[in-house]
This record gives C-alpha cells, structure tokens and sequence, in this order.
C-alpha cells in the first residue's frame, strides 16, 4: 500500500513539447536523491539539463535532499499564488515542483525531479515528452539503509518496505536501475538515460 497521494491541478492540461521531463520515483532507501546528485555533479554545468529543487514542508538536514522549506501554510499560499507547476502530498509532507520547470521544458532542457508514483499520470499528461525511472535496490540493502539513517523507528521501516513491494501503480514503461550495488554502476545507467533525453532539434530530424 503506498502512501496517500494527491496531484493538484497546478497547471494547463496542455503538453507541454521541446524539452524532456524525467521523473525519478522509487522507494526510501533505493538512494534516488544519490543517483541524482551523482548524475548532476557528472554533468557539470552542460547545458540542457535542468536538476529541480524541489519545495517540501520538511526542514532541510545533512541526511535529506537539499531542498526549499516552507511552512505549510506558506506552501498553501504559494500553491494559492500558482508558484508550482505540480504539487501533491505524501507521507505527512507537501511537495511541489517550482514554475521553473515549465520555463525549462520550453527552453528545450531535460528536466530531472524525484517524485512520487502518485504524480505520474498528471506529470504524463503535461510534457509530451516524458519518461519515468525507477530507482530500485533489494529488500536488504533497502532495509539497511532505513535502519541507518534513523529517522523512523522499526514499525515505520516495516511500513516503507512493505510499500517498496512491487504493486500496481508501478509505471509498466519504467526504465528500472537497480542501486543495490556501487552507486557509480547505477549512477552511470542514470547518466546514460539523461544524455539520450536530450531532444533532437527539429533542424536535424529526418
């Protein structure tokens, strides 16, 4: 069962075209923010690749993504001032993608954000080009991992792994990278799928 979830309707249903959004979901544990920023230290300052920061109703820590922090009456009234291209909330937190997406798409960039599963239909509908990855690792190294940053106590762990389980809301078209081992193996597959992200300009299709 995973958590609850909920898409707001933060912008136009119209597809956006040009750029590329790729939306990275997966379990706690399965190290998605890792993968993430060892993708965006690889590329550098290369154009074309947009890396979101995202807005969460979590203060920021050294063992959490780094990120934005509003209140949640300060998110509710960013949301209210159409300040997010998405938002949605899951487990407690409030989470939203900033206006700066939209303006990277159109630019023509790969946009990468860490999202929830919960997001990806309305996330599908807004770019038109769009792929999912999902960041995996196996139950053990997920179960570690939880244990280690010790921010949920043995019931909650359980709870997260039980939610990591293969079910339905799986995206079917998911490109799967599995994070079990070194992060440079899984962080060079991540690599690999951003660089064939990038949109072949109009000029040069055949």
């Amino acid at each position: 069962m995973m958590a609850s979830t909920t898409e707001a309707p933060d912008r136009a249903p119209a597809p956006l075209p040009n750029g590329t959004f790729v939306a990275v979901v997966g379990p706690s544990g399965a190290g998605k923010d890792t993968i993430i920023e060892f993708a965006r230290a690889a590329l550098g300052d290369q154009p074309g690749y947009h890396f979101v920061r995202r807005v969460v109703t979590r203060p920021s820590s050294v063992d959490t993504e780094d990120h934005d922090t509003l209140s949640q009456q300060q998110f509710l009234a960013a949301k209210r001032a159409g300040e997010f291209s998405h938002s949605w909330e899951a487990h407690g937190l409030c989470y939203g993608l900033p206006m700066s997406v939209d303006e990277a798409i159109e630019r023509g960039s790969v946009a990468i954000a860490n999202v929830s599963r919960g997001v990806l239909p309305a996330l599908r509908q807004a770019y038109a080009n769009f792929i999912v990855v999902q960041i995996t690792a196996s139950h053990e190294v997920l179960a570690r991992r939880l244990a280690a940053r010790g921010r949920e106590d043995a019931a909650e762990i359980e709870r997260r792994l039980m939610r990591a389980a293969p079910n339905p809301c799986d995206p079917a078209d998911a490109i799967l990278i599995d994070n079990s081992g070194e992060v440079t193996d899984a962080g060079n597959r991540f690599l690999a799928v951003l660089k064939s992200a990038v949109p072949v300009p109009l000029s040069e299709q055949s």
